[in-house]
């Protein structure tokens, strides 16, 4: 944004001068149209590099702990009351470790970073894009030091934005879910084998299994994790503004993480689990829609169980969250410096 507007006094100063220079100021309006229009390009790269760089290394960092959540996620699905309360994160790593050998930690994460590079991309892109649209709707363009106005922006452009990048990149997370789960018995074989194999038994709408809940939690997801963040470090920026500025996306994006998992973990849980029905062959378990396996959830594992996996999440999201904003916002500076000297 600086860079553009710096491009845009020197166009026009050079606008402003008397009539004998007008060819010369001519040719600087036109070179400083395309200098722009370069930038502007540049810009939307950096955006996207940025986001996906991101994204990829967050989820990396912390596949263990996302594999574990996974686990415990879908623990309802097929395992028995006695096996439930038994479950630790401690047990569940140690039988990883013991059975699948600790890179297994990591089973998934090829496609966890397939799905994550463009999954960011778009989310981080299409946030931007949709908090400038925001911010042109009257009566929001005049109120851009108003917190709540702000916040308001920020909550409708982070969720669209999460709502537009999980439709654009929902299959790799399906397959990604199902790699994740498999144990000791291995029914798919990579992303594609996984694909070719869903598309067989399932039919083509078997890649979207639970797009609908996956819609309903990642929405308010996003809104709550950028609206936090971005007022935090708002907030942060104005009593503190020489703070390190890795310091201060490391801990905001870190208690937007926080916030956001607590809020809408329930529906992620469910969201796991209709990405698993009929997976390896097995008998479909819930029968009915979204607020039918709420139910049936809270019936046979009571209320905890909608929260089953929320410690290892926690664990998860802090640093990865927190990973991520640093990420992107160190990433979109250097682009922003490295532009700036073309």
């Amino acid at each position: 944004m600086q860079t553009e507007a710096r491009v845009g006094v020197m166009v026009e100063g050079g606008g402003g001068g008397g009539g004998g220079g007008g060819g010369l100021n001519s040719s600087h309006v036109d070179g400083g149209a395309r200098k722009l229009a370069h930038q502007s390009q540049i810009g939307t790269v950096s955006q996207l590099l940025s986001g996906g760089v991101a994204g990829a290394l967050s989820k990396t960092c912390t596949a263990p702990l996302a594999r574990l959540t996974i686990l415990f996620q879908v623990q309802g699905m097929h395992s028995d009351v006695a096996t439930m309360r038994k479950a630790s994160i401690w047990r569940e790593a140690s039988r990883i470790v013991g059975e699948e050998g600790f890179r297994a930690f990591w089973k998934g994460n090829l496609v966890t970073i397939a799905h994550r590079l463009p999954y960011s991309s778009v989310n981080f892109y299409a946030y931007e894009q949709y908090k400038k649209l925001l911010k042109k709707v009257p009566g929001l363009e005049n109120h851009r030091d108003n917190i709540s106005e702000d916040l308001c922006v920020h909550f409708v452009a982070g969720g669209s934005a999460g709502i537009t990048a999980a439709s654009a990149t929902y299959p790799l997370d399906l397959v990604r879910t199902r790699l994740a789960a498999q144990t000791n018995v291995i029914y798919y074989r990579g992303i594609w084998h996984t694909l070719q194999t869903i598309t067989k038994e399932e039919g083509v709408l078997g890649l979207y299994k639970g797009l609908g809940a996956t819609l309903l939690g990642v929405g308010p997801s996003i809104a709550i994790s950028f609206s936090v963040y971005e007022t935090l470090r708002s907030l942060w920026k104005l009593h503190r503004p020489d703070d390190s500025t890795v310091l201060v996306s490391l801990a905001c994006g870190s208690l937007s993480g926080i916030a956001s998992s607590t809020a809408t973990f329930p529906l992620d849980l469910v969201r796991r689990r209709k990405q698993l029905e009929g997976a390896g062959g097995r008998a479909r378990v819930y029968k009915t829609g979204l607020f039918g396996i709420f139910k049936h959830i809270i019936r046979n594992e009571g209320f905890r169980g909608l929260y089953r996996g929320i410690l290892p999440e926690y664990y998860k999201v802090v640093p990865g969250v927190g990973i991520c904003f640093m990420t992107y916002e160190t990433l979109k500076k250097l682009l922003a410096d490295t532009t700036a000297s073309l």
